[in-house]
């Protein structure tokens, strides 16, 4: 049985990865999961997975022709690891000139410096899986939006 336990201590025994509808942060507490498989079953634009006090692991799920957008983290480093689909990653010093290009697949990283701006775009034809690494954390602990409209609200917010 593979035994997790939350924020609060509370055990849970599905791993996280096996429950498709995941939304339970586990940060705080050790954790050992099927990284694949708890991205590839999350169905949410944005779930924070992981929340400790100087890294976060969100999982992603970009919507066929959607995107994270163009954004920048001033004081965060981030790596994104696709899962599963295809994508066109853009990177550069500002807004204005994205010079680093590259097409993205399963099993890709991605390192981003902090202060560089960037953009996943969803280029195939299945959504997007990618789970992502902040150091330190960038989202509250617990997040869950399920588009990127409900992200683009919780940012203004």
């Amino acid at each position: 049985m593979n035994m997790n336990s939350n924020r609060n201590g509370n055990i849970n025994d599905s791993a996280c990865g096996c429950r498709p509808s995941c939304s339970m942060d586990f940060g705080g507490r050790p954790l050992a999961i099927d990284i694949d498989r708890a991205t590839k079953n999350n169905p949410n634009y944005r779930t924070a997975l992981w929340t400790g006090e100087h890294l976060q692991v969100t999982l992603m799920c970009i919507p066929v022709g959607g995107e994270i957008g163009l954004e920048v983290h001033c004081d965060t480093d981030q790596f994104l690891r696709i899962e599963c689909g295809r994508g066109l990653v853009m990177m550069g010093p500002c807004r204005q000139r994205l010079p680093y290009c590259k097409k993205v697949d399963s099993n890709c990283a991605v390192m981003v410096p902090a202060g560089t701006w960037h953009n996943l775009v969803n280029t195939g034809d299945t959504p997007l899986k990618v789970y992502s690494i902040y150091a330190p954390p960038h989202h509250p602990f617990g997040t869950v939006e399920r588009t990127k409209e409900e992200a683009e609200h919780a940012e203004k917010s």
